[in-house]
This record gives structure tokens, sequence and C-alpha cells, in this order.
């Protein structure tokens, strides 16, 4: 699929900003089955330095500062990507039992080093907990492989949660999600990875994007799209690397090409999409919208839109200007 992508971030400042850095995770990764097309950065005001560099993750982060006084931000990113449906690498073992592979990642002197054993440790939004051990366990029964393990978690969180945007904030401790069993998907997707490292196996954060479909008969809503989030299993290979299989715990599904990888980390603080250092602005308010369509029904509504003319409003104008 051809996927075009807008992720506007609008903060409105009392008292203005003075001065401010940022740093912003908004252009998708490339993968072996998502490729960037385009992408473009749009910043108002115009900051008076900006840069890109990779992050320890490989992901793409953009660092910008402003020094004039602004009372507004408007970041937009627009990208089109595309985007096929997700594949193992060839050395993936979907069967491996998990405790096999909970033993590769259990630390001995003078063995392999395997850079996923960076996902098996607690990170600032997913902590050890007991609470995720006791809520793991009954789908890591003995001898069960690690895939099956994972889908099957998968879909429990999926059938006994609640999604409730209202419920959280971007702090909440995944540990309160887990008792209250609500949340979004930033929740479900922390819940998910501290059950598995709980239980001594890696897995990461995927922050992104998913394509929704309207009800039947009626228009996507431009804005109506969120920012997602899933997570990410390591599969290892039988005597080597692997491969990263991914899992949507809000769906209860694997991430297909309905799908848009943006950044990956331990947790959500490793790739939030906005976060600065301000001198000013006490206060804020911040709105997101965030629009993903396919390309192609974005060329059929411009070529409709040509094709009918221009509006009242716009030939008044026209004429206007012509006088």
């Amino acid at each position: 699929m051809l996927l075009h992508v807008t992720h506007e971030t609008r903060y409105d400042y009392v008292p203005p900003v003075e001065t401010a850095q940022h740093l912003a995770h908004l252009k998708p990764l490339a993968t072996a089955s998502q490729r960037l097309v385009s992408h473009q950065l749009v910043i108002t005001p115009e900051p008076v330095q900006r840069s890109e560099s990779p992050d320890v993750y490989g992901n793409a982060r953009a660092f910008f500062a402003l020094d004039t006084t602004h009372e507004e931000l408007v970041v937009t990113a627009e990208s089109v990507v595309e985007t096929s449906q997700p594949q193992l690498g060839p050395n993936a073992e979907r069967a491996l039992p998990w405790e096999q592979v909970r033993e590769r990642f259990r630390y001995r002197k003078g063995t392999r080093y395997d850079a996923a054993s960076e996902f098996v440790y607690p990170s600032p939004y997913v902590p050890r907990h007991d609470d995720f051990a006791a809520y793991a366990r009954p789908s890591f029964a003995a001898g069960e492989p690690l895939f099956d393990v994972a889908m099957d978690l998968c879909l429990r969180i999926y059938r006994e949660f609640q999604y409730d945007a209202d419920s959280t904030e971007v702090n909440t401790p995944a540990v309160d999600a887990l008792a209250q069993r609500r949340g979004v998907c930033q929740d479900f997707a922390h819940i998910m990875i501290a059950c598995f490292r709980t239980m001594g196996l890696p897995a990461r954060y995927v922050s992104g994007y998913l394509l929704t479909q309207p009800p039947p008969g009626q228009p996507r809503l431009v804005g109506a799209d969120a920012s997602h989030a899933w997570v990410s299993v390591y599969l290892p290979g039988l005597d080597g690397p692997g491969d990263w299989a991914d899992f949507d715990p809000t769906n209860g599904r694997q991430p297909g090409e309905d799908y848009v990888a943006l950044a990956i980390g331990r947790d959500y603080s490793d790739v939030s999409p906005m976060r600065g250092v301000l001198h000013g602005g006490a206060r804020h308010t911040l709105k997101v919208g965030v629009t993903v369509r396919p390309l192609e029904e974005l060329r059929e509504e411009a070529a409709r839109i040509a094709a009918q003319g221009p509006s009242p409003s716009q030939s008044q104008s026209q004429s206007q200007t012509s006088s």
C-alpha cells in the first residue's frame, strides 16, 4: 500500500515562550516491509537551528531550536510510505520453547552478546513488578513456542482490557493500567512488554500509525486517527540472531500493510513524538491531529475538486485578484 500520513502538533502557550529546544520522532522508519517515499517536516515559527541524526536505535531524530518569542508552535510532518505485509526473517524460529529463549538471555560470563538483550531490562515506563508476572503466567505454559505465547498474551489483553481514552494519562504507571484493566494503546503495549521482560524475555515498544477504516458509507474523518503503539517480541535463530515479530494487543492481531512504523525503543519515553525544554510558557494547550489515508484516495479527491472547478468564494477571490 501507498499511505499518506499527516501528523500535526500544535502548542498554544500562556505566557509566550521566549526560547525553546525540541526533539521530534516524526519520520517513519525504513524497514524490510516499509519504504519511505517522501517526508517533509514544517515548523512554524521558523527555527533558528535544525538538524537530523539517528538515535541509538536507528530512529530518525529531528532537533530544532527557537530563539524568538512565540505564543504558538505548529509542527507538521507529512510522509508517503510504501508498505507490504511484514515477513519474518529466515533465521527466526517460531517454534523455540519460551524457556529455551529465556535461558539464552540469562547472564553467563563469556557468552556471545545479543543486541536484543538490551530489551530484557526494566525501563522508565516498564518496571519489574510481580503483578506483571502473575498476569503473564497463564500464557506461558511449559514448553509452548515463544511465538504462540506472544499471540496468546496479545489476544488476552485484547479480550480482557477495555480501551478507554479517559482512563489514563501519558505518565500513568503500567501497573495501574493493569490493575484497572483499561487504558489506551500505549498502556496495552507497556503491559505486554512488562509481562515479557518480567519472564526474562526481550520485547520492545513500537510507535507508529494505523490506517483506520470508517463505517460503511461514511468518509474517513480528517484528524480522527491517532498515533498508535504496539509490541515487538524477539524470536532468535537456532544458533544465532533471529528477527522481531510484531503484535498489537489493542486490536488483537499482528500488524500488516495497514500499519506504519515510526520509531522503536524500550518504551514510550524513547520515542515520544515531541519533547522540549522551554524558557517561558508556564501553561500550554496541546492539539494533535493524525490522518492516514491511501495515497490513491488523496489523488482521487484532488481530481474531483479540480473537476468541480473553483468554489464561488474562490472565483470571487480570483476575480478580485485579477482586478
